[in-house]
């Protein structure tokens, strides 16, 4: 299949998406998005890990905010290729703005209970859905094929920050005021993308108007069928797959790893936000560099991740816990800026809602990751478990990679 990208002319000026009326408030929305997003998924870990001191039930968290990806990304997906995709991620911060603030209510005056946790990270999984499937797709529509990669490397950038600055406040806010004051600070940053949004010009995402005889059962069939029918977007969400339920599986973990080098809450959130720090580095680079191999630089940021995740969870100390953290997820942040300009530029304009979706349903994997990762945990403790996840992600990558080539041959200008 014939990639919709073609070879890029003109200065890095005229390829910016910074330029293009309506991306930068669209960004800073999003940027708000994985900021809140990464808040509301330590705080919650940390509470629950304060609570019940028990690795099951904080890898649990994880499993909870996440599943709704796999769950509903096919859903979410079809949802973005037929209605608003403006209102829809309107309409998902505006819902999940108040649960946010009754949940640091309930805190700040000792009565939220454990249970009330994961119906509230399921919510918060939803929204997640309508970001990747409604707001990525909107990202490519606003900017064009030329901008891109440059849309997508800002965008990578954003989420990365997102892992680094919500894991801060969560752990800055919460030691130096309370949890419940740090989740209303995380309801203050959903505010702000909801307002920011009133920029983004609203006749680019005007409501699709589906054939008549179309049906959202339909569409949602045609969606399912590209991992069957299109052989490289296929090869691309196997990649996806493994990354998360391998690699990324380790986020709860950090709070067990750092309980066992005795850090402390403000600590353990820095020990976290190495992970946003290291993506926005890698995200830079690919912004810089803007490579022509695009699916070689997915994979192999997919592999260095997955080799540096072993000095991490075996440190000593909070420094070596810490930069061995930050190199590991510089390949992230190579897998994450490219991941999605793959996806949008592998199917038809009019699928790339659906497409989304599929690639939301293989992130999906992490809740599973992270799950079984708990269960390990549970047995032989965080850090070994973290090792045997890595070591299986990387050896299952290769045999992945081997058997489905397709990705390793996708540049900017390809055929398929």
């Amino acid at each position: 299949m014939k990639q919709s990208g073609r070879t890029l002319t003109g200065s890095r000026r005229d390829r910016s998406a910074l330029a293009v009326q309506g991306f930068l408030p669209l960004l800073f929305a999003g940027m708000c998005w994985h900021w809140a997003r990464w808040g509301i998924a330590f705080l919650s870990a940390f509470w629950i890990n304060e609570i019940t001191d028990s690795p099951r039930m904080v890898q649990l968290t994880g499993t909870t905010m996440w599943a709704p990806l796999l769950l509903g990304g096919a859903l979410g997906g079809v949802f973005a290729d037929r209605f608003d995709r403006l209102r829809t991620v309107q309409w998902q911060l505006a819902l999940l703005i108040p649960m946010v603030v009754l949940i640091g209510f309930l805190e700040s005056i000792d009565q939220l209970s454990v249970w009330m946790i994961y119906p509230f990270l399921l919510a918060s999984g939803v929204g997640w859905v309508g970001d990747m499937t409604s707001r990525r797709a909107l990202v490519f529509e606003l900017v064009g094929t030329d901008r891109i990669d440059n849309a997508m490397a800002y965008e990578a950038f954003t989420l990365a920050s997102g892992v680094a600055v919500g894991n801060l406040i969560g752990g800055s806010v919460a030691q130096s005021f309370g949890i419940g004051e740090a989740f209303f600070v995380v309801a203050g940053l959903l505010l702000l993308g909801l307002v920011s949004l009133n920029w983004v010009p609203s006749d680019n995402s005007a409501v699709r108007s589906p054939p008549s005889n179309s049906s959202t059962l339909t569409e949602l069939k045609e969606g399912l069928s590209l991992a069957r029918t299109n052989t490289g977007l296929r090869s691309i969400l196997g990649v996806t797959f493994l990354a998360n339920f391998f690699l990324f599986s380790y986020f709860p973990a950090v709070q067990r790893i750092g309980d066992r080098i005795g850090a402390t809450p403000s600590q353990i959130g820095l020990i976290a936000a190495m992970t946003g720090f290291g993506m926005m580095a890698g995200s830079f680079i690919v912004g810089l560099w803007e490579p022509e191999r695009r699916g070689l630089v997915y994979i192999s940021g997919v592999a260095f991740g997955m080799i540096m995740l072993v000095p991490f969870a075996t440190s000593s100390s909070v420094p070596m816990a810490a930069s061995a953290l930050f190199i590991a997820a510089i390949g992230s942040g190579f897998f994450g800026a490219t991941q999605s300009t793959l996806v949008l530029t592998i199917v038809d304009t009019d699928m790339r809602g659906r497409a989304m979706g599929l690639l939301s349903m293989a992130i999906g994997a992490l809740p599973i990751g992270t799950f079984l990762l708990g269960e390990i945990a549970e047995q032989i403790g965080a850090s070994s478990a973290v090792v045997t996840m890595a070591v299986s992600g990387l050896l299952l990558l290769g045999v992945w990679v081997v058997t489905h080539r397709e990705v390793l041959g996708m540049r900017r200008s390809a055929d398929i």
